[in-house]
C-alpha cells in the first residue's frame, strides 16, 4: 500500500498550491475541498440538506450553494457551524476514502489534502502529516485579498479553525509557505524525495521473508 501523506492548514496558507506541485511530481492527490464542492452540487442530497436547515436562500438563482451567504451564517455562529460540518463531513469522509482505494497501489504515495484535519481528528491511519504553515497576518492579509472580505471576516475564520500552533504541534513535516512560490516548489520536491524513500523502504521491510 502506499503511504499516506495528509496535508493540512490553515485557510490561505497555500495548501492547494502545495498539492499542485505535489501532483506534478507524480503523487496521486486527493483534494477534500474539492470533494466538499462535489457533495453540495446541483442536484445533490447534500445541497438538500444545507437548503432545508439553513434556508432555501443558500441556493442561488442558477440551483448552486451561495457560499457567501453559508459562510457569513456559519462563521458567525457556532452552532450553524458544527451543524455544517456534521451534515457534511461524513460525506466528504466517505468519498475520500473511494478515492483513496481508487488510487491504486502503484503510487509511492497519496497525497490527501484536508483542511481541518486537526479540528475533525479524520484520517487517524496517516502515515505522514504534513502542515503548510504561514503566520496568522499572512492569512488575513490573502484573504482579504482573494476573497474580498473584511479583516473582521478574516479574523473570525481564522478563529473557527484549529490555531499554527495546534496544527504544528501534529504534523510529521512542516512546509513553510512565507517565501515565494519557487521556495515551496523546492520545498515539496526535497519532501516528496523523502516520501518516496520512506515508502521504498517500507516496501521493501515488507517484502523481507519472515
Amino acid at each position: 500500500m502506499p503511504l499516506l501523506v495528509v496535508l493540512t492548514g490553515g485557510v490561505a496558507s497555500g495548501k492547494s498550491l502545495a498539492a499542485d506541485y505535489f501532483a506534478e511530481l507524480g503523487a496521486a492527490v486527493i483534494d477534500t475541498d474539492l470533494i466538499a464542492r462535489e457533495v453540495v452540487a446541483p442536484g445533490s442530497d447534500g445541497l438538500a440538506e444545507v437548503a432545508r436547515v439553513f434556508g432555501p436562500e443558500m441556493i442561488d438563482e442558477n440551483g448552486e450553494l451561495n457560499r457567501r451567504r453559508l459562510r457569513e451564517q456559519v462563521f458567525a455562529d457556532d452552532q450553524s457551524r458544527q451543524q455544517l460540518e456534521d451534515m457534511l463531513h461524513p460525506r466528504i469522509e466517505r468519498r475520500a476514502r473511494e478515492h483513496i482505494a481508487a488510487a491504486g497501489s502503484h503510487h509511492d504515495y497519496i497525497v490527501l489534502v484536508v483542511p481541518l484535519l486537526v479540528e475533525t481528528g479524520l484520517f487517524p491511519e496517516a502515515d505522514v502529516v504534513v502542515v503548510i504553515d504561514v503566520p496568522e497576518i499572512v492569512q488575513i492579509e490573502r484573504l482579504t485579498g482573494r476573497d474580498r472580505i473584511d479583516h473582521q471576516q478574516a479574523k473570525a475564520m481564522l478563529n473557527a479553525q484549529a490555531s499554527r500552533e495546534q496544527r504544528r504541534a501534529a504534523a510529521d513535516e512542516v512546509l513553510d509557505n512565507t517565501g515565494s512560490p519557487d521556495d515551496l516548489h523546492k520545498s515539496v520536491r526535497a519532501l516528496h524525495d523523502k516520501l518516496r524513500e520512506t515508502a521504498r523502504r517500507r516496501r521493501s521491510a515488507g517484502s523481507r521473508p519472515a
